[in-house]
């Protein structure tokens, strides 16, 4: 092997060592989310159950804004906004 087909495969390894998905960059926490498959048993265990919706892009902006406000997640607002409407 040459010497510049040998920087080659070295340049080629640190590059896919920066692209892999657990590997953390300047300004990035080393501690990772969990990962997909992790997530979803841990939502399992809560009895959480993904389920999509299309809105309308000014609705998105206004839950959005009230989550902020209420310094709770996206998720937890529209799950309370749901059970108050069907309650009603």
């Amino acid at each position: 092997m040459k010497k510049t087909d040998l920087a080659k495969s070295d340049a080629k390894k640190l590059m896919g060592k920066m692209a892999a998905p657990g590997a953390a960059g300047f300004g990035k926490s080393g501690a990772a989310a969990p990962d997909r498959r992790e997530q979803r048993k841990l939502d399992q265990a809560l009895g959480l159950v993904p389920f999509a919706v299309k809105l309308n892009s000014a609705l998105v902006l206004q839950l959005q804004t009230q989550a902020k406000e209420r310094g709770v997640e996206l998720n937890e607002l529209v799950a309370e906004l749901l059970a108050k409407g069907l309650a009603a």
